[in-house]
C-alpha cells in the first residue's frame, strides 16, 4: 500500500472525527453523522489496504 493511501484514510478519520465533535458542540445530528460516516469510510480504507498489503506479502 502506498502511503499516500494510508495518508488519506489517515486524513479522513481526522475530518471525520472533528466534524464529529463540531456536531456535538453545536448539537447538530447531521454534523455528527457525517463525522462518524468519514470515519467508517476511514475504517474500510485501511482495512481494504491492509488486505492489499497481506496479497503482495503472500505473493512474494
Amino acid at each position: 500500500m502506498s502511503i499516500e493511501d494510508r495518508a488519506k484514510a489517515v486524513a479522513k478519520n481526522i475530518e471525520g472525527k472533528a466534524q464529529e465533535i463540531v456536531g456535538n458542540i453545536t448539537g447538530d445530528p447531521k454534523d455528527q453523522l457525517e463525522g462518524k460516516a468519514k470515519q467508517a469510510e476511514s475504517q474500510v480504507r485501511q482495512s481494504v489496504e491492509n488486505v492489499k498489503d497481506q496479497v503482495k506479502e503472500e505473493l512474494k
